[in-house]
């Protein structure tokens, strides 16, 4: 079976518009949370998220060619060219009909939907549609910009899993190259979703943080005092390359991607199953891809979003994964970035393997009245990083419908 690494990472995040500076603000336990700034949030029940700091989009598009994409799109664009860029890729040394791209975004051009559509419905009746509505909106077109920008006509699409999303694509990415369709991919994630209708959407669904006094310690896992997740945006993006490929151009290997587990949970629309069947099974299947057991796993990346159930179910699953006793560091990384939705598994996953290049778990900030289930079952990584040995980092994401997709990546050794 051929071998799939880690050749180039970009991350664009509400604690770092870069990768460097996303490592060090997780480390720092920096919270990305703050009052949003896109819109007048006043009358929502939610009035803060994790906004990107410092951003100056004309810093890395073109005013005139940014004008044509949604905001998710941009992310994508920012990220992937900070993957190549540091991954040294010389697409035009390479064979480009080798070269795909697999990328994930939940909500596509919500923003640009929203606008279109308020505009249309406030006017005469007349409509006044932008010529660019429809591939700004699409879900699919931050995955074909990326190739039409590089040129790679390998295979291409994005997968939509709702907070499982980008996840899905790495696995779907890891896949294509092990089977041989392709020995190169960009795959990752983006999401612009603080827009009024998805604040106001996941309010009504009950979903989201309302601590407007606090925002920053308002994303807060594991903790009994969590009342809901806090929206983030970004992206993600990682390059993934057949190992012989990346030896044969002098790449530098970061890690490996070793195994790769999908499942449902089949229990609600939007609810996790409260014993976490699905997490569960995900984590079984990933572990089983790559060929490893339970007990090697050194480092969880919890999808714990700060919501009551999905908090829990998912601990409960990991009990089962990896008993009681388990030497394994978790952490959940969303209590800094927010969630990220469709973006949240790439950014994680930059995270996770992050873990494993510099033997530093990242903590979980904010969590200080533990359920008492697990108050001391797991170390789940309070307050500050923990150095230890990373050999093998897990990560885990699960989206509304119960999709559950779960990544492992391994220190790479030759």
């Amino acid at each position: 079976m051929r071998r799939v690494v880690v050749t180039g990472l970009g991350a664009l995040t509400p604690i770092g518009n870069n990768v460097q500076d996303f490592w060090q603000s997780l480390l720092s336990g920096v919270s990305g949370a703050g009052p949003i700034s896109k819109f007048d949030a006043s009358k929502f029940k939610t009035q803060f998220a994790c906004e990107l700091k410092n951003f100056v989009l004309s810093d890395h598009i073109d005013r005139a060619e940014a004008r044509r994409y949604d905001a998710f799109t941009q992310y994508a664009l920012i990220a992937v060219d900070e993957a190549v860029k540091n991954g040294k890729i010389d697409f035009e040394a390479l064979n480009k009909n080798r070269i795909g791209v697999i990328w994930g975004s939940g909500n596509g051009g919500i923003n640009t939907f929203q606008e279109q559509v308020s505009e249309f419905a406030l006017g005469d009746g007349t409509p006044r549609f932008n010529p660019f509505f429809i591939p700004k909106m699409i879900v699919d077109i931050a995955s074909g910009i990326i190739s039409i920008k590089y040129g790679l006509r390998g295979v291409n699409f994005t997968t939509v899993s709702a907070c499982a999303t980008s996840n899905t694509a790495l696995i779907d990415a890891f896949n294509y190259i092990k089977w041989n369709k392709a020995d190169m991919i960009i795959t990752g994630g983006s999401e612009a979703p603080i827009t009024e209708s998805s604040i106001g959407g996941f309010n009504s669904a009950k979903a989201l943080s309302t601590l407007n006094d606090n925002p920053t310690i308002a994303s807060r896992p594991f903790d009994t005092a969590r009342d809901g997740f806090v929206m983030g945006e970004g992206a993600g993006a990682i390059i993934l390359e057949e190992l012989e490929s990346a030896k044969k151009r002098g790449a530098t290997i970061i890690a490996e991607i070793v195994g790769g587990g999908m499942a449902a949970d089949a229990y609600h629309m939007t609810g996790t199953h409260p014993e976490g069947e699905g997490a569960y099974l995900g984590m079984l299947a990933a572990l089983e891809d790559a060929g490893i057991d339970a007990k090697e796993i050194d480092y969880l990346n919890a999808h714990a979003t700060s919501t009551s159930q999905g908090d829990i179910s998912e601990l409960r699953a990991a009990q089962r994964v990896f008993g009681e006793g388990s030497d394994i560091n978790i952490s959940a990384t969303k209590s800094m970035t927010g969630h990220l939705l469709g973006a949240a598994g790439a950014v994680e996953a930059i995270a996770s393997i992050l873990a494993v290049v510099n033997d530093v778990v990242p903590p979980t900030i904010n969590a200080v009245d533990i359920e008492p289930e697990f108050k001391d079952m797991f170390n789940l990584t309070l307050g500050t990083p923990q150095k230890r040995v990373v050999n093998y980092a897990m990560n885990n994401t699960f989206g509304f419908g119960g999709h559950i997709a779960t990544t492992i990546f391994k220190k790479y050794v030759e």
